[in-house]
């Protein structure tokens, strides 16, 4: 195996110089590379991101707590150590939260009432980023309790006198809605200590984030979590038009698509209040998100089901993004627990590989197939942080060498073909590349 991923890496870099000399005299394509270009906002293209007009598929990671680690000085290496390994294996998203409500070492004490020394944590985590090239989804706040979440601004509402019966009064009730776009106004016009860079003007920032997983299973309909949504995304661009926009959700399918919940892992899927198509219709919503957890959601347990799951459920909405919404889809956490009866690091390898090959299918025709973050990539050290889904990638060559062999596979996409191209350079250059995609080493 390591073979022949040293042969395929190899035979890329051959294709990449034999390529460039073409492009040189034939001017078929502009080719570029991240390094090259200037560092710029990613944009979308219908159901691309781009930069510089390039096509941007990425390979990424998760790493939640980067705020948090910053705060403290002995721990603040740990940050610097997150976005040197990942870059190391080519990865360029790092999905991470920008709150953390009214905990330990809370950014926000309490409504629009922020701890500066936690504020100066995430400029660092910021400027650390740019530093290694990996770009930013930075999450603004949580459907659960970790970290404060819509649960706090809840009892912040109850503290001020509010009647509140429910967490879903979060999406609903107009007070804990001013207290979150008090927020989000307070994050994305923050002026970087650092670099001197307002968040919202940014090019490190890849996207906003409203909400980490949100569900309101107060109201199956869907409709509640829709109001919230329009609201804030419009809320959102009206303050920051140039950074894209996701939902955060997990991607189940709801009412508007009764024919499309046979895709959903079990019935309570239905029951929570979100609905993939109709939220991701929504004016502002630049990106779809899904995240994929077969060990939650199907069986604990490691079983034979948890692959054919996962790739029907990635085609769903592969499918939907290219056919109904026309916008890129990320699938922003997937993972499977060391925690989990029957697991084994050769099936985690198997889940990655088989999600990494479903992009790779629609990577290879420009489809909507954006890319995927890892859930989650820790450096040595933090054992103390690890969920059971926590990868270090010292620890783990194979699996190493299998997000390597990915990043080099989309980079060699990325910088083959630019979007003046609009996929229809000579037809040996497309064949050569969907040779490259499909190579097996997977």
């Amino acid at each position: 195996m390591e073979y022949l991923q040293c042969t395929f890496i190899l035979w890329v870099l051959c294709f990449e110089a034999k390529y460039l000399y073409m492009l040189a005299i034939d001017g078929i394509c502009e080719l570029g590379t991240m390094e090259d270009d200037q560092w710029t906002m990613v944009q979308k293209k219908g159901s691309q991101f781009v930069v510089n007009d390039q096509p941007f598929y990425v390979n990424g990671f998760n790493t939640y707590w980067l705020m948090v680690f910053a705060a403290d000085q002995s721990t603040r290496g740990k940050v610097t150590e997150v976005f040197q390994q990942a870059s190391s294996v080519g990865l360029t998203i790092c999905r991470t939260w920008a709150f953390n409500d009214g905990q330990w070492r809370a950014l926000q004490k309490s409504p629009s009432v922020y701890d500066e020394e936690v504020f100066k944590a995430l400029d660092f985590v910021v400027s650390e980023a740019k530093k290694y090239k990996v770009r930013l989804i930075l999450s603004l706040t949580n459907n659960w309790d970790a970290y404060g979440g819509k649960a706090q601004y809840v009892k912040w509402g109850k503290a001020a006198g509010l009647n509140l019966t429910s967490d879903d009064d979060f999406f609903s009730h107009p007070t804990l809605r001013g207290y979150y776009k008090a927020h989000v106004k307070t994050v994305l016009n923050r002026m970087n200590t650092i670099t001197n860079i307002t968040y919202k003007d940014d090019p490190t920032i890849f996207a906003w984030e409203l909400m980490n997983e949100p569900r309101c299973t107060s109201d199956s309909s869907g409709a509640k979590l829709q109001a919230w949504i329009e609201e804030m995304a419009v809320f959102v661009k009206s303050i920051d038009p140039k950074h894209l926009l996701e939902i955060g959700s997990e991607g189940f399918y709801g009412p508007s698509t009764p024919d499309r919940v046979q895709f959903n892992p079990n019935t309570y899927a239905q029951q929570v209040g979100t609905d993939f198509v109709r939220h991701h219709q929504v004016l502002g919503v630049d990106f779809a998100s899904v995240h994929i957890y077969a060990d939650s959601w199907v069986s604990q347990s490691i079983t034979d089901a948890h692959i054919p799951f996962i790739k029907s459920w990635m085609q769903a909405h592969i499918d939907d993004a290219d056919n109904v919404l026309n916008m890129p889809v990320i699938f922003g956490e997937f993972g499977v627990s060391s925690k989990d009866p029957g697991y084994n690091s050769s099936f985690r390898d198997t889940l990655i590989s088989t999600v990494y090959n479903s992009l790779l299918n629609s990577t290879k025709k420009g489809g909507s197939g954006g890319g995927s973050l890892l859930w989650q990539l820790f450096p040595e050290g933090t054992d103390n942080m690890d969920d059971g889904y926590a990868i270090v990638l010292s620890k783990s060559p194979a699996t190493s060498n299998i997000i390597s062999l990915q990043s080099r596979r989309l980079t060699s996409f990325n910088s083959l073909c630019s979007w003046r191209c609009h996929w229809g350079c000579k037809k040996k250059i497309h064949s050569d590349l969907e040779t490259a995609l499909n190579h097996d080493d997977l």
